[in-house]
């Protein structure tokens, strides 16, 4: 059986890539890969387009080897990969949306992101102007006797990104739940194209506001290995910094709020104080509470100084002080467990064919995470845990960020305690020869994936994948066979990224 490394053997490879190879494969070696998906020895990273060419990343489940795959559509067609594994149907789609290339076979080729508004078809590839009316979308159809359907969205109560949810139901009982996404599409692969790494860093971080963070991180990454560039040590830890912050703020933010969907306002109440508290510490150390635009190609933009340092200490003492009996009261309130337990199983299998990142794998017994996994510094040097549980419901997703959050102080308390001294920011070169990177950092919802291209300093194109591609199907699945008031429950041990999806 061809490995990996055989595999990029097969095709051209492409220089200035990094940090991990490219190559232009032909259609039999393209189907090749989408087989060995299918057969869950390899993992879909992500799978995206450009205007006559399509680019698949993977990984080697065994090895952690990771390599992109690339293949010319010069008749604007290729092999449709979610033929064969259903993770990659909803990225096709949404290649064929933005850019007009159609995957062969392909089971589903409705429409994703383009719901008909956009007053063009096909914008990054071929632009036609769209038509005047679209054909209604088409939900899947389900038979037997006494169905319904409950429309729900696509806008909700509250604060909420807009969704659309289309229940099938037996009485109480779900059959089917089909989504409809892609109503906060705001352009994001469009607007990156010909920007400078410093408007790029900053579209990247308003991405998935709740991870604006990691996804600036995930973005200088992979400009870095792009330019070959060393970040100083010092920003190395303070990226890290941010990211467990941004991490721990909300799955404190979570867990509440998950809480409050089984009606125990007592838990998300709490928990919003504490979370509260991180985000208030994050403002005083790095001048924004939700830390946009600190990380930098390059390095961080602003260093933390000793009342910064004080802040995130007084945070981390008030969630030690008084999230462990959160944590009791919640293990010990039966009709809480009641709603948690056994609610919206995710099946192992599952989880492992769409390579679900984040609480969502973890809780069912894929422990991937790219701190570990990659283990890019400073977590190469750094002591925690990646806790995994095997029962996959509401119950072992809260569970997973209960331990997370106990990992996450203990890293922060590291990160600290070894904080190097010195410069905070490399001067970035912008030289004008076409360079590739690719970074996977671990937000704190799971894996987020940047793959860009720079010419002559600017992004010639961008592509950034938020781990709720992968994780919104598996909603759809968990929620089967278990009743209509159970759907928020589930949605919030879920909490997919709307805007991150939508692009």
């Amino acid at each position: 059986m061809p490995s990996l490394i055989d595999l990029t053997l097969e095709g051209r490879k492409v220089g200035q890539h990094g940090p991990w190879p490219r190559v232009v494969v032909d259609a039999s070696v393209w189907t090749f890969a989408a087989n060995e998906l299918a057969h869950g020895r390899w993992s879909l990273l992500g799978l995206w387009g450009e205007p006559a060419t399509v680019h698949m990343a993977i990984m080697d489940g065994q090895t952690a080897g990771i390599a992109v795959i690339s293949l010319d559509c010069p008749n604007r067609r290729f092999p449709s990969v979610g033929r064969h594994h259903p993770p990659a149907r909803r990225l096709e789609r949404t290649i064929h949306d933005l850019f007009g290339l159609s995957a062969e076979d392909s089971p589903d080729v409705r429409p994703w992101l383009d719901h008909n508004r956009w007053g063009v078809r096909f914008p990054l590839g071929e632009r036609i102007d769209a038509l005047p009316k679209a054909a209604p979308y088409h939900f899947l159809a389900a038979e037997g006797d006494g169905l319904h359907q409950i429309p729900v969205g696509p806008v909700h109560a509250g604060i909420i990104e807009p969704g659309h949810f289309r229940f099938t139901a037996s009485g109480e009982t779900v059959v089917r739940l089909e989504q409809r996404l892609g109503y906060v599409h705001k352009g994001i692969d469009g607007l990156m194209t010909g920007a400078s790494l410093e408007r790029g860093v900053r579209l990247a971080g308003r991405t998935s506001g709740d991870s604006t963070v990691a996804y600036a991180y995930a973005f200088s990454r992979a400009a870095e290995a792009a330019l070959d560039l060393v970040v100083p040590e010092r920003a190395v830890f303070l990226r890290a910094l941010l990211a467990e912050l941004e991490r721990l703020a909300n799955h404190l933010g979570d867990i509440g709020a998950i809480c409050n969907d089984a009606s125990f306002a007592l838990m998300h109440a709490h928990c919003g104080l504490l979370r509260e508290s991180v985000l208030r510490a994050a403002g005083a150390a790095f001048g924004h509470r939700l830390m946009r635009d600190v990380i930098v190609a390059g390095g961080v933009a602003r260093d933390v100084g000793n009342d910064g340092v004080e802040a995130i200490q007084a945070a981390l003492d008030n969630i030690r002080l008084r999230f462990p009996a959160l944590v009791e009261l919640y293990d010990n309130t039966a009709s809480l467990q009641d709603r948690t337990v056994d609610t919206g199983t995710l099946k192992a299998s599952l989880a492992s064919q769409y390579a679900a990142g984040g609480y969502v794998g973890r809780a069912s017994g894929r422990s991937f995470d790219t701190r570990r996994a990659l283990a890019y510094p400073p977590y190469d040097r750094l002591r925690f845990d990646v806790p995994v549980l095997n029962e996959g419901d509401v119950n072992a997703r809260v569970w997973i960020r209960v331990r997370e959050v106990e990992q996450s102080l203990a890293l922060i308390d590291q990160i600290l305690s070894q904080l190097p001294n010195g410069p905070i920011r490399k001067e970035v070169p912008l030289g004008g020869e076409v360079r590739e990177g690719m970074a996977i950092v671990e937000g704190f919802r799971g894996d987020v994936l940047v793959w860009l291209r720079l010419r002559n300093g600017l992004i010639e194109r961008c592509h950034m994948r938020d781990p709720s591609w992968f994780q919104w199907p598996l909603l759809e699945a968990v929620i089967e066979n278990n009743i209509v008031a159970d759907f928020p429950l589930c949605n919030k041990s879920f909490n997919c990224s709307y805007s991150g999806h939508d692009l």
